[in-house]
């Protein structure tokens, strides 16, 4: 059995339209159809106008997908495959893969083993630089399959479109978005700097009662995909999206804030003197930073810095690992309070 929406006949286009968007169609199953309604596989809960109901649909899949690890056998030899890079990044129907200089004469290839062995992938890219400049993006070369570089991608209650090489855009820093929502009590009002496609203003606002949402993001690219995301996610009411220098804009706010997180992993303790001074007593911080393991003492020492600077007390909540960078070496969320 598999989990459709059933929608009037009348509707299928607009309906197969709106799944596609949301990333929700599930491609491994084919539509089925009655007299009166037709029934779209869907990967998770649909929230819409429409029903859902289980019935019994033919798969697509025609042969069993092997492993990508397994495919590559098939192109590189031992000592390649030592140093070919099997991890990828999966955002919508886009993969990010990483492939060593030695083995670029081979890219296409590998492209191709990966579109063979994960059916729902259907563009594959490879990174062609490090996240860099003031926007954080990443230049992305165009390997195989569809060719595009915009991916719509849902995690966390939200429906999300970014443009990976014009965005800087983490989809696994979901699980951290929902940690940091867990945390969001009724009627706060929240301030996002580095919001980017404003994933984390819409999973905050989908799945809180926050009172009101503001991020902040200098990359035009960034602000325009958050406008649309905000729209799509049909949270409008809740978000106030801001495109500019967070220095300019966030004291041109005049406005206090109960919640403040700062996305920016490597620089984002050089910005807590614009966050500090507009964060209300009893305000919850959000930090994020790269560090090694013996070194994590280096955020709070930024942390103390400016408090002293400022005149404010604070209270260390908690220091969680939100990724791994390189060995022993984190993402990391610096959480602490502001005590007067």
């Amino acid at each position: 059995m598999v989990k459709c929406v059933k929608a009037p006949l009348k509707d299928a286009q607009t309906m197969k339209k709106d799944l596609i968007e949301r990333d929700l169609l599930n491609h491994n199953y084919f539509t089925k159809k009655d007299s009166e309604y037709i029934y779209f596989p869907v990967k998770e809960d649909y929230e819409g106008e429409y029903k859902t109901a289980n019935i019994e649909a033919n798969s697509r899949k025609t042969t069993i997908a092997i492993p990508f690890k397994e495919a590559l056998k098939e192109i590189l030899s031992e000592k390649e495959l030592e140093i070919a890079k099997t991890a990828f990044d999966h955002l919508g129907e886009i993969a990010i893969i990483e492939i060593p200089e030695e083995l670029r004469v081979k890219e296409k290839e590998i492209a191709n083993k990966l579109l063979e062995s994960n059916p729902l992938v259907k563009t594959v890219l490879r990174k062609d630089d490090i996240h860099d400049g003031v926007f954080r993006t990443q230049k992305m070369k165009y390997l195989a399959g569809k060719e595009t570089k915009i991916a719509t991608y849902r995690e966390n209650n939200c429906t999300l479109k970014v443009n990976v090489e014009e965005v800087y855009f983490s989809a696994r820093l979901s699980t951290e978005r929902k940690r940091i929502y867990k945390m969001i009590k009724e009627g706060e009002e929240v301030l996002v700097m580095f919001s980017g496609a404003a994933p984390y203003p819409c999973v905050f606002a989908k799945n809180t009662n926050a009172k009101h949402i503001d991020g902040v993001e200098i990359n035009p690219a960034g602000h325009q995909f958050g406008l649309e995301n905000i729209k799509r996610n049909k949270v409008e009411n809740k978000i106030s999206l801001y495109c500019g220098d967070v220095r300019e804009i966030v004291p041109k706010l005049n406005k206090k804030y109960d919640r403040i997180v700062m996305p920016l992993p490597k620089t984002a303790e050089e910005f807590l003197d614009v966050a500090i001074p507009v964060a209300n007593k009893n305000a919850i911080i959000h930090m994020y930073a790269f560090y090694h393991e013996d070194e994590f003492h280096k955020a709070t020492d930024e942390i103390d810095k400016y408090c002293k600077q400022l005149n404010r007390e604070y209270k260390l909540l908690e220091i969680a690992k939100s990724g791994q960078h390189a060995p022993r070496t984190y993402r990391i969320c610096v959480d602490f309070q502001l005590l007067n």
